[in-house]
């Protein structure tokens, strides 16, 4: 009896093991779901998913007033199945120099600086979800692009 009782835990044990992390993948987004990256954004801001203009997933919004977008990059020839995503946002007829673009770059971790070709400063922040990650780990880069944003307004533009 005893035998039989601890075979059974163990089986129990085993299968609650083995299935969690097919629950636990239920939950996760990637850049196949626009959608619920949509949804997300529409809790730091206004947001509309739309189409680029090679059919891929684009999502528009604000943060805070400041207009951006999130494109989707790797995805088939129907616009789906896309690999990740990155944050952007430019700026135009503001002033920026490129040491100030050069020094924001040396200094920050997150979001990556340019001057396009008119010369106007631009911010993107590329994040990996190829493989998924929980609404957490999605809010929170939402969390990191808002503080870029603001810390770019304030350092770099001067706002």
């Amino acid at each position: 009896m005893k035998g039989k009782l601890k075979s059974a835990i163990t089986a129990s044990c085993l299968a609650a093991v083995l299935s969690m992390p097919a629950a636990y993948a239920e939950n996760l987004i990637s850049a196949e779901d626009p959608d619920e990256i949509m949804n997300i954004a529409k809790g730091f801001g206004s947001a509309r998913l739309k189409k680029d203009s090679g059919g891929d997933p684009l999502i528009t919004g604000r943060i805070d007033g400041t207009r951006y977008q999130i494109s989707f990059y790797g995805c088939d020839s129907e616009g789906k199945k896309c690999d990740d995503i990155k944050f952007g946002t430019a700026w135009s007829g503001i002033e920026v120099s490129l040491e100030e673009i050069n020094e924001w770059n040396r200094g920050k971790r997150y979001g990556v600086a340019y001057l396009d070709n008119d010369g106007d400063p631009n911010i993107d922040m590329p994040v990996n979800i190829d493989f998924g990650v929980t609404s957490e780990n999605l809010e929170d880069s939402f969390n990191y692009w808002a503080k870029v944003l603001k810390l770019f307004k304030k350092e770099i533009l001067k706002k």
